[in-house]
């Protein structure tokens, strides 16, 4: 995945810890500030950390870099305050996914096809959210159906860039980091809004910290883009 070795340690390092905290966290959810927020951090860190290794490297100004770290970083404060404020922390999602929909499009342009398949994905979303009876949404549905919209557009272009003709290994991680994401955000829906097991909740923890540490490590391809 990286060509150069210490770039390769540093993300292995990153790795092992975020799944260590997310594990506990699943463990110990009563401490939610501690585990939580640790390993929130730990994922921009390791943004950060492959950002450095390619700003130091990179001649030209690639744009992708620096929306993706602000991606994570609105990513890991909607962590924190999904916590105790949820409406505050949607909000701050979904500003991140629409930082990381915008470098998805730094590696190659908005066109019909990515907004093709995100209206499928949204159309999608749509039947799950509001066919099934078992979800209670109050008065959060509409925040709930902008959030998935934006999602939608996040995971779409993430799913088109991988049929550009000149596929990278880096579209097909962007493609796993995002539809993670999204699957974890699908958890999350049936574990706040519907009265389920608590696997939901644990199976949102298992595909969402590892979905950050490959948006994060991707930061370190944008070395070979113009």
């Amino acid at each position: 995945m990286f060509k150069n070795k210490n770039v390769l340690i540093f993300n292995i390092l990153f790795a092992i810890l975020i799944i260590i905290f997310d594990i506990l966290y699943i463990v110990f959810q009563n401490q939610p500030y501690i585990f939580k927020t640790i390993a929130s951090v730990l994922f921009v860190m390791c943004g950060i950390g492959n950002f450095i290794f390619i700003f130091r490297q990179q001649q030209r100004s690639n744009l992708f870099k620096y929306f993706m770290l602000s991606g994570l970083v609105f990513a890991c404060l909607g962590d924190i305050f999904l916590i105790d404020f949820f409406i505050v922390g949607a909000i701050l999602f979904a500003i991140g996914h629409i930082f990381f929909f915008i470098a998805y499009s730094m590696l190659y342009k908005i066109n019909w096809r990515d907004i093709l398949i995100s209206l499928i994905i949204f159309g999608i979303a749509l039947i799950v959210i509001l066919v099934p009876t078992i979800f209670d949404f109050g008065n959060m549905l509409v925040i709930v159906l902008v959030y998935a919209f934006i999602i939608s557009f996040m995971l779409g272009k993430s799913i088109s860039n991988i049929f550009e003709k000149d596929f990278k290994i880096e579209n097909l991680i962007i493609f796993v980091g995002s539809l993670m994401f999204f699957l974890s955000d699908l958890m999350l829906l049936f574990n706040v809004f519907a009265n389920v097991s608590r696997i939901f909740g644990i199976i949102c923890l298992v595909f969402y910290y590892p979905a950050e540490f490959l948006l994060a490590g991707s930061i370190y391809y944008s070395n070979d883009r113009g």
